[in-house]
């Protein structure tokens, strides 16, 4: 268990204040291409949701994409590293009025600007009293936070993760302040293999989501570690250095913006059965992308393996599919699932440069904050 005394400031979290609160004042201060990767379109009700977004938010956002699970209308959801508040005002509209979102973000003049309009979207989304707050925190330290322990359906984060200099304690806080059956749905910066000293302590690769990486096995490893279900991968691209300066530094490591879902589902050995989708998730009625290995079309008979069967039918997407036994009368026989893929390096070649995903651009994943308005 990750260690539970008082959290401080390591170095590394006053050279990310410094850097996202001072250095950086827009995208195009960004040093290198790692958080500005072309976009995958986004669905109509996401950008619909984004313009309504103040463009004081929109402005002081730094291009990390879009990290948007589906089925997300009354649930509560944390957004770890919220920044300006962008993604948290567009979730708000998405909830709805009896949801509710958290932002929590260490950095307070970013949290400035998200407080700063709280009323002026609250009347633009036609809401009484607001469902979104903002709190400044270190997302290694949620419940120090006053975040309570099995509060939350849904944790997001977006090219944040890396950040921080500890991601075991990250995922652990995650763990704790989801609600059973919740699920971290995040994007982040992965390497193909463990990064060296020099790379770690560059405090513009680190600045820049390349520094503080993790090779993608340890993800594997440290979400088992935590609790978490195995991670299921949804979509990845490879992501380039467009710095000489940088690349040299470097050398031959290589990264890939990768999203992936974690569940807090009960422990034990689930069983197999067929699914089928009832297609009414919003902005994925004809079929529903779960991940790289499961795409469920609506009214459609799927054979899920046992681990998937645990999720669905201890998340929030139980109510949005019907179970059956495997090996029954259902006709007809269920569709078997594309082989699954583990690797977001191999993903990343598999797809097309805009392939397919949920609701998301993926971590790191968007030109800028003007092409959504």
């Amino acid at each position: 268990m990750a260690d539970k005394t008082s959290f401080v400031d390591t170095i590394v979290h006053l050279d990310v204040k410094d850097y996202y609160g001072k250095k950086l004042q827009k995208t195009s201060d960004l040093k290198s291409n790692a958080c500005v990767a072309p976009a995958q379109p986004y669905p109509k009700f996401i950008l619909h949701a984004l313009r309504k977004v103040h463009p004081d938010v929109t402005d002081r956002y730094y291009g990390c994409g879009l990290v948007v699970p589906e089925c997300l209308e009354d649930c509560r959801i944390l957004d770890l590293g919220c920044g300006s508040g962008r993604d948290c005002y567009m979730l708000s509209q998405l909830v709805g009025k009896a949801g509710n979102v958290t932002g929590i973000d260490m950095t307070e003049d970013q949290l400035e600007v998200a407080r700063k309009h709280v009323d002026f979207h609250m009347k633009e989304f036609g809401y009484k009293k607001p469902n979104v707050t903002f709190v400044q925190g270190y997302i290694e330290a949620l419940t120090e936070a006053g975040l309570e322990k099995n509060s939350f359906d849904v944790i997001i984060s977006n090219c944040v993760v890396n950040l921080s200099p500890d991601k075991k304690r990250v995922l652990s806080e995650a763990y704790s302040v989801l609600k059973d059956g919740g699920e971290f749905y995040f994007s982040d910066i992965y390497s193909n293999g463990r990064l060296t000293g020099e790379i770690k302590n560059h405090k513009i690769l680190w600045g820049e989501c390349l520094g503080g990486a993790l090779w993608y096995k340890d993800l594997l490893q440290l979400a088992e570690e935590v609790g978490f279900s195995p991670p299921r991968l949804v979509t990845a691209s490879i992501v380039t250095v467009d710095n000489k300066e940088l690349q040299a530094i470097l050398g031959n490591f290589k990264f890939v913006s990768a999203t992936y879902r974690l569940f807090k589902v009960p422990k034990g050995s689930p069983k197999p059965c067929k699914v089928i989708y009832n297609g009414n998730i919003t902005g994925a009625e004809g079929s529903l992308h779960f991940d790289c290995q499961y795409t469920f079309k609506a009214d459609q008979v799927v054979d899920v393996d046992g681990e998937l069967a645990a999720i669905l039918t201890h998340s929030r997407f139980a109510q949005d599919f019907t179970f059956q036994p495997p090996g029954g009368s259902c006709e007809p026989c269920g569709v078997k699932p594309e082989a699954r893929c583990e690797d977001p390096f191999q993903l990343a070649v598999q797809l097309p440069k805009q392939g397919p995903g949920s609701t998301t651009g993926g971590c790191c994943n968007t030109k800028s904050a003007t092409c959504c308005k």
